[in-house]
């Protein structure tokens, strides 16, 4: 059988073939971060057919501080919700799955977008922005853990079949995670099981709040190709944590370096981190970066580089992209 057009099984979740639209930011959201009629006409047009098993929803701030850009989707208050549940009916509605990612921007932020002053697990310079935030107290990662859960809270009223935590691209989670901007001397800084605290403590919390049959996907940094910063072999020993503390799929990318990374290209070039992560863990992993050939991609899965394949740009370029792979991957 065709590998990319099998069903595959992940926690709770299951999934009609390996492929999956990773996140992408549209920047169509309207005032307060709402769900906007360009976003739903957006969604409806990708899903179209359901040939894209999974629709992975673009970034969405969980606090005002944590907004990352103008017109981004928010999931912060309640009052989101009515808006969310119709872009979870218009996904639903064509045939796939849709997870919400969620976010926090940290640093990333900035001042003039948010309206106050940027926070980060220390006060160092962002690599990809610059610009020092104010290194957070331990009352406020425990604020901003809680609303990470409350966000996934409103994902699942929303009726969307999953919640991604974004740990990847610069943002908050990826601050803590990586040694070039987390330099904090107490139990969330230091050794990587300090640095990845936070990211069980929203494991943790998303649980408690959406429950153990709620899917949780995690975008993880897995390398900020910098020297000094995040490396394989600390995302290794992060994965096989995220794994005990009940993530259901990690979806690999980069860190500081985001989803674009110098000398790397061709398809699937984060091949060699999903493989590495696909080594150490037995949940399913997801590999994103390239991608635009549907042969290109099974031959991927045949190799064991990973169990999903995510294709962004050729989607985003043509919205019959996934019908015509299906189609002619169904021929052989």
């Amino acid at each position: 059988m065709v590998l990319l057009l099998k069903p595959l099984q992940a926690g709770p979740l299951t999934l009609a073939n390996r492929l999956v639209m990773p996140p992408m930011a549209t920047s169509k959201a309207g005032p307060g971060g709402k769900v906007s009629q360009a976003i739903l006409d957006h969604y409806a047009e990708k899903s179209q057919g359901g040939y894209i098993s999974l629709i992975i929803v673009e970034h969405s701030f969980i606090k005002s501080e944590g907004k990352a850009g103008e017109n981004q989707l928010s999931v912060a208050d309640d009052s989101t919700i009515e808006g969310l549940r119709k872009l979870a009916e218009v996904i639903h509605r064509n045939g796939s799955k849709g997870v919400m990612q969620i976010n926090h921007a940290g640093s990333a932020a900035a001042e003039e977008i948010i309206g106050t002053e940027t926070v980060g697990p220390s006060a160092v310079s962002n690599p990809r922005k610059g610009g020092i935030p104010r290194a957070l107290r331990r009352q406020e990662i425990a604020d901003i853990v809680k609303s990470f859960a409350d966000a996934a809270r409103r994902v699942k009223r929303s009726g969307f079949d999953g919640v991604e935590i974004h740990a990847a691209h610069g943002y908050l989670l990826n601050q803590f995670f990586s040694p070039l901007t987390n330099k904090r001397s107490d139990e969330y800084g230091g050794e990587v099981n300090n640095r990845i605290r936070i990211h069980l403590e929203v494991i943790e919390a998303i649980r408690a709040a959406a429950g153990k049959d709620f899917p949780i996907l995690i975008r993880l940094g897995v390398s900020d190709f910098t020297p000094g910063g995040t490396t394989v072999e600390d995302s290794q020993t992060a994965a096989k944590e995220f794994e005990k503390a009940g993530v259901d799929i990690l979806d690999i990318s980069g860190g500081f370096s985001g989803f674009s990374v110098p000398g790397l290209n061709g398809q699937g070039y984060f091949a060699p981190l999903a493989k590495a992560i696909k080594h150490v863990v037995s949940i399913p992993v997801l590999l994103t970066g390239g991608i635009t050939d549907a042969l290109a991609a099974e031959k991927l899965l045949a190799e064991g580089k990973a169990d999903l394949v995510g294709v962004g740009r050729a989607v985003l370029k043509d919205s019959k992209w996934a019908r015509h792979a299906v189609e002619s991957l169904a021929g052989i």
